[in-house]
């Protein structure tokens, strides 16, 4: 069973008090939806380590927009601080994205790429993803959706050519004046 992810996170127990957003684009770059979640109070931040550096992600007044493509096999969060620069890209790869009484999701495929704004890229739970395979959680079809995604999202990364990464700022503007 694949885990769903949704776009507002109302499951989310580390957020006190928060901020949502989401609208639905069809434009020339973007089909799909955008959601921005504003953690204005959480219990506590939430860091990891990527090596040597260790990164806060969420944190008092930070923001998550998400990206839900339609007909992609992934979604992306780019996290910004409460000062409004970027974090981190997080890259779910995912077998598809959807909605649900009105909110955007995607069921996670267990790969993730972590694109720093230093240009470090990270490629995470590999391992999550073999054990999925070979336990009969996923089949060989889903194993090499989750495989090809990488690999085409990696070479748009290499190439400056992921338009996701790009839009963020622009996709956080057009949703920051309609948090509630």
């Amino acid at each position: 069973m694949l885990k769903r992810k949704y776009g507002n996170r109302a499951d989310w127990k580390r957020i006190e008090q928060r901020k949502y957003a989401q609208v639905h684009l069809h434009t020339k770059e973007f089909q799909g939806y955008i959601t921005l979640l504003n953690t204005v109070e959480v219990k506590e931040p939430l860091i990891t380590r990527y090596g040597e550096k260790e990164i806060c992600f969420v944190d008092n007044g930070y923001m998550w927009l998400q990206q839900f493509p339609f007909g992609k096999h992934h979604s992306v969060t780019t996290m910004f601080d409460a000062n409004g620069e970027i974090v981190q890209w997080y890259i779910d790869i995912c077998l598809e994205n959807g909605v649900e009484d009105g909110v955007p999701w995607m069921d996670d495929l267990y790969l993730d790429i972590v694109v720093l704004p230093s240009g470090e890229v990270n490629l995470l739970d590999e391992d999550e993803l073999e054990q999925a395979y070979k336990s009969g959680t996923i089949s060989k079809e889903k194993y090499d959706i989750a495989h090809n995604e990488v690999k085409e999202i990696m070479s748009q990364i290499d190439n400056d050519e992921f338009r996701l990464m790009t839009l963020a700022q622009e996709h956080k503007r057009m949703l920051e004046n309609k948090l509630k």
